[in-house]
């Protein structure tokens, strides 16, 4: 007996292509794989977000100094925009527009790479952040945070 030869791809009738699938299971059926740790565990934070974290304690710290301070936005960037010079900078600041408020950016990325562990780096991101609100405000650093060099 002759078995049904299927028909060729040639003439398959056209179908509308599928939507894709959701994979519920990865390729080996041992289902998706969850956080490495929970939420609460500081390992799951990242660096990004650990660097914020020590940015924005850094301004909450001024700002009980510099009540002004809340106008301002704080920004972090990964790299600096190009320039032509020697030294990368590790932070930045704009003074206020017409529709825009000043802005105060730290640039993670040469932090880090300066900085060798936490501490030394929570430190280096409030001197970034100091001299920055210093440039806007156009006072001295010392004058902005008192214990400006000493820590």
């Amino acid at each position: 007996m002759d078995s049904p030869v299927p028909p060729s791809p040639s003439h398959r009738p056209t179908e509308p292509p599928a939507e894709p699938r959701v994979r519920r299971r990865d390729r080996h059926g041992r289902g998706m794989r969850g956080p490495v740790a929970p939420p609460q565990v500081p390992l799951s934070t990242s660096r990004a977000d650990t660097f914020r974290d020590l940015v924005l304690d850094s301004v909450e710290r001024l700002e009980r100094r510099w009540p002004q301070l809340a106008d301002v936005d704080f920004m972090v960037m990964e790299v600096p925009p190009p320039v032509s010079g020697e030294t990368v900078p590790l932070g930045g600041s704009a003074p206020a527009e017409k529709n825009e408020p000043a802005r105060v950016v730290v640039y993670r990325r040469p932090v880090e790479i300066r900085s060798k562990n936490r501490d030394e780096r929570a430190l280096l991101i409030h001197e970034v952040v100091v001299e920055q609100v210093a440039e806007l405000l156009g006072l001295s650093p010392e004058s902005v945070d008192p214990r400006y060099g000493q820590d």
